[in-house]
């Protein structure tokens, strides 16, 4: 134990200022995308034509952004990086009137704090420029000529090294953080008309790579082709605005008397609502108030939800700008300014709604087939597939067998377990067969099983199939049957009871129920309470109605479904050990891809060989041309694309060198995964539910099958039983 704090150490007092300047900068600069934002930003906000980003390994060594702006004038070299010093506003009142991006005076005084802070200036009435170097206090420690056009060049050196166990996240997760950096860049790419940006990273002695550039057109949408290439620019629709229909603004409760007129002006893109020409995820969505990228998640929802009507399977491209009087709208939320409030929201979401339907409602832009309603899985067999995509080996095998109607019960468990191992089978997907009603246990001596199971109704249980006579009673089914009159055993059962007890059961450890609503419980209590160890040391109780397994580990009863188990075993295999063959093409294919995408691919070729993509990298042509492709996966009906490829290239940006597959790729495995695996109607011995059992702690994941059918749940604790 510590010495007690001394009364003088639980005073109240003030933390001194540069502990306060410390723990306040590390939450105004979070990240890296958070530093490179805000260094962007002062250069566009000082007038600048032409921005450059320049990083050393990913950022971690060495940021630097250099701009053609006005530069700073010797007069405010002082308070350059002093805290809550900016010539943005003078009182509160100016904020409502602000149009730049920055003006809380926090950013540099900040990156001072978290980093080596350097700055080279020339203001546009200077004849030379001046290079200053900063302590952590924001104060100059160095001074002195240095030649320079107009303009500044901000240097940061080992972002985040006076906070030790940030640093190391940050080293840690680098790419992950770089990645990040870019998609913000990138909505300020997009935004910035007229302005000339370019980001480039150096590894090592190695050149510098171009990862992002515009060629400052004062037109939004060649920014988008300049960020995402000319492919993009072919799937996209102008934003049309339209001023709501009369349903649309009785859903948000609008009344007209209160409707100010011209409140919002949208301007932007979107994807078309064709399937094939939307994304496979939200990474391209760019949402901005008055041109500054913000993140309005009700706007988000909403525009992702009225395209799922049009396109069920996948994400819209959007860049949407919405422009509104600046009193009718606070950016002064959260210091990076990305939360935003508005008056009269409601009206802003009925216009998107109204503008988005009618704008995908209209002529080829409308497919009828991502109108329906799609039937929820019902068996590991229904894998989601796009409309116009032929169904790959579908699985026969599961259509003809009949689903067991489940439930395992004993008079102690009361029944319920049984009838809740029904709910499970249909929350999983089973059918109950009305012409089925009797199940089957397979495991051996009926006579003990009564013992244990009590008054169990006699259609519960049946002998074991020849296929299971290898099936050995668990220990506890093997104590002798009490001997005596009834008060005897009564007697023994209240002995019993109070043993259980005094051993301090003092809580339950699986207290979820076997329903459709507690799914995502059930699966958190199985993560926390089993770890991989333990299911070799599962006693296997028997096969209940040849689909599911029984075990019983310590006093408390599982049932495991050995079809979706197996399934998963089997997925798991082939995800971490398949190799894809590539099929040559006749000629190498462009891929379009942006710079970072680019960059993302080279650093990360492997993976993609293993996924049977194969390319041909040429690292000095020029950007979004460096990578074409030579060679993509086939498997019998199974066929790949560019698409595939940009699937990967996300995942990787957020998991760089962690081995993954795409999701068509997924479910290929997943289809054959659920071919090769134990089907339900299949009677198990004793060795084969023991395998299956043991399989469940090879892999990282086994509660739920590829398809999303549970594995396992908890029936029943023993010890609690016998106290109820």
């Amino acid at each position: 134990m510590t010495e007690p704090c001394s009364e003088a150490a639980r005073a109240i007092r003030p933390i001194d200022r540069n502990s306060v300047h410390q723990i306040c900068s590390g939450q105004v600069v979070l990240s890296l995308a958070t530093a490179v934002k805000e260094l962007v930003e002062n250069s566009i906000d000082a007038g600048a034509t032409n921005v450059e980003i320049r990083l050393k390994e990913y950022g971690s060594e060495l940021i630097e952004v250099s701009d053609n702006g006005k530069g700073v004038e010797e007069g405010n070299f002082e308070g350059l990086t002093l805290k809550h010093h900016t010539s943005k506003l003078q009182d509160f009142s100016d904020l409502i009137h602000v149009e730049t991006f920055g003006f809380r005076g926090e950013a540099l005084s900040s990156l001072c704090a978290l980093s080596d802070l350097s700055v080279v200036t020339c203001h546009e009435s200077a004849h030379v420029g001046t290079r200053l170097v900063f302590d952590h206090d924001g104060h100059i420690s160095q001074r002195s000529p240095h030649p320079r056009q107009q303009g500044t060049t901000v240097l940061l050196q080992n972002l985040f090294y006076t906070l030790p166990v940030r640093h190391k996240e940050f080293q840690r997760n680098v790419k992950k953080e770089y990645a990040k950096m870019i998609q913000v860049l990138q909505s300020y790419c997009i935004i910035s008309t007229g302005v000339r940006i370019t980001c480039t990273n150096q590894i090592g002695q190695g050149k510098r790579n171009v990862v992002l550039s515009t060629n400052g057109s004062q037109s939004m949408r060649d920014n988008i082709g300049a960020v995402f290439g000319p492919k993009q620019l072919q799937s996209l629709l102008p934003f049309q605005q339209l001023s709501p229909t009369e349903a649309v603004k009785e859903d948000y409760g609008l009344n007209d008397a209160h409707l100010p007129t011209d409140l919002y002006v949208i301007s932007g893109f979107v994807s078309r609502g064709d399937h094939g020409v939307g994304r496979s995820s939200t990474d391209r969505q760019f949402f901005f108030i008055n041109d500054r990228p913000c993140d309005p998640s009700k706007v988000s929802k909403l525009v992702n939800e009225v395209y799922h009507m049009f396109n069920r399977h996948q994400y819209p491209f959007v860049v949407l700008n919405i422009c509104v009087a600046s009193d009718r709208v606070d950016v002064n939320v959260t210091p990076d300014k990305r939360q935003i409030f508005l008056q009269e929201e409601k009206l802003l979401l009925a216009i998107l709604k109204t503008s988005l339907v009618a704008m995908y409602d209209t002529g080829v832009n409308k497919i009828s087939l991502n109108h329906t309603n799609l039937p929820m899985l019902s068996t590991c067999r229904d894998v989601v597939q796009s409309p116009d995509v032929e169904q790959p080996e579908t699985v026969m095998e599961t259509e003809v067998l009949p689903e067991p109607s489940l439930s395992l019960t004993n008079s102690s468990l009361n029944l319920a377990g049984l009838r809740a191992a029904f709910s499970l089978h249909q929350v999983a997907g089973g059918k109950n067969q009305p012409n089925s009603s009797k199940t089957s246990f397979h495991a051996p001596a009926q006579k003990k099983l009564k013992c244990f199971f009590g008054s169990a109704d006699k259609n519960m249980i049946q002998q074991p199939s020849r296929n299971a006579q290898d099936s050995v009673a668990p220990s506890f089914l093997k104590t002798p049957v009490a001997e005596g009159n009834g008060t005897d055993r009564l007697r023994k059962l209240q002995e019993q009871r109070k043993e259980r007890a005094s051993e301090g059961l003092k809580y339950r450890r699986f207290r979820a129920k076997i329903n459709p609503g507690e799914n995502q419980t059930a699966e958190d209590e199985l993560k926390k309470e089993i770890s991989k160890d333990m299911f070799k040391e599962m006693e296997i109780i028997g096969q209940f109605n040849l689909g599911f397994i029984i075990t019983k580990l310590k006093s408390d009863i599982f049932m495991i479904d050995q079809h979706a188990t197996d399934e998963k075993y089997n997925f798991e295999m082939l995800q971490q050990h398949t190799v894809l063959q590539g099929q040559k093409l006749i000629a190498p294919q462009k891929l379009h891809l942006t710079a970072v995408s680019e960059t993302i691919l080279m650093e990360n070729v492997e993976i993609f060989k293993k996924n049977g993509f194969d390319f041909l990298i040429d690292e000095e042509a020029q950007v979004t041309e460096r990578v074409k492709l030579v060679s993509l996966p086939t498997s019998k009906n199974w066929t790949f694309g560019p698409a595939d490829i940009e699937e990967l290239v996300f995942m990787l940006s957020d998991s760089p060198g962690v081995m993954c597959r795409p999701s068509r790729v997924r479910q290929m495995f997943a289809s054959r995964a659920c071919r090769k695996s134990v089907m339900i109607g299949t009677a198990l011995k004793n060795s084969e539910m023991k395998k299956l059992v043991a399989h469940m702690g090879e892999i990282e994941q086994p509660w739920n099958c590829p398809h999303g059918r549970p594995t396992m749940r908890h029936l029943a604790n023993l010890h609690m039983l016998t106290q109820d």
